[in-house]
């Protein structure tokens, strides 16, 4: 009988093991899931012409990955800046070679990621209701105008091509004093769009976005160095090989088909 009572303590003793090490095990699992499944937020700093592009692609990338995308769009020079005093970024996407390049030379970006992602063109826009009729970049008449809306081109790569395409016509000192600057591409776009502004350039990607506007005429590609937008992984980032992985996500012939639903080309 004693033998009985001591076999029978061992077996509850036994039981109690073995649910402890089911429930400790359990536990281990849910915690492994639920680090597995924590989310990486990826800090993008990307031109404001790639606003409406980035909306889709954002889209599904988070749908397919196990990843956030958080952008931070303005002209690319403000966003340089911005990197060059510190702000957390992962990855930078510019709308032109020099800011990237700026970065690469202080060591800020890694210049083996580096990338060009797509390209562009330059186009003179109006008001949709506007009478002006311009064909060229030349045929601009001041006569019509009292605002022009133009990109900084200190820090507005659109600007600056702007300025190159003005130039080459011998058309920038006489414009100069109508014009507007903006802070951004997609400030030159609103300008124009409010009437704030008869004429503006911005890319023919930024012209397709918008109901309010019409392209007058296209910059001959001669006019201006080629609008391409490189990209490259911050050295810093805590997230390398997922800023990495975005980065072949937007040279894919998904994305890119994307992009070129949006005005822009490779």
């Amino acid at each position: 009988m004693a033998m009985q009572q001591k076999l029978l303590f061992l077996l509850v003793v036994l039981m109690i093991l073995l649910t402890a090490c089911t429930t400790n095990n359990q536990k281990d699992t849910k915690e492994n899931d639920s680090s597995s499944e924590e989310t990486t937020e990826l800090l993008i700093s990307a031109a404001a012409s790639l606003t409406d592009a980035m909306e889709e692609i954002q889209e599904m990338y988070e749908a397919e990955n196990n990843v956030t995308l958080t952008f931070n769009f303005g002209g690319s020079g403000k966003l340089a800046q911005q990197i060059q005093q510190g702000a957390p970024v992962d990855l930078f996407i510019s709308a032109n070679q020099n800011w990237l390049q700026i970065l690469i030379d202080e060591k800020l970006i890694d210049a083996a990621t580096k990338v060009d992602v797509t390209g562009n063109k330059l186009v003179l826009i109006a008001h949709d209701t506007s009478d002006l009729a311009y064909r060229s970049f030349p045929e601009i008449d001041l006569k019509d105008l009292t605002n022009v809306a133009v990109g900084k081109p200190e820090s507005v790569p659109a600007g600056e091509y702007t300025k190159e395409s003005l130039k080459s016509i011998n058309q920038w000192e006489e414009l100069e004093s109508h014009i507007v600057y903006a802070q951004d591409v997609r400030q030159v776009l609103t300008y124009v769009e409010t009437g704030n502004a008869e004429i503006g350039f911005v890319y023919e990607s930024d012209a397709l976005s918008s109901e309010q506007v019409k392209v007058l005429a296209k910059a001959d590609e001669s006019m201006h160095d080629p609008i391409v937008y490189p990209a490259g992984v911050m050295i810093d980032s805590n997230y390398e090989e997922e800023a990495q992985q975005f980065l072949d996500f937007m040279t894919s012939e998904v994305a890119q088909e994307i992009l070129a639903t949006y005005g822009f080309t490779k």
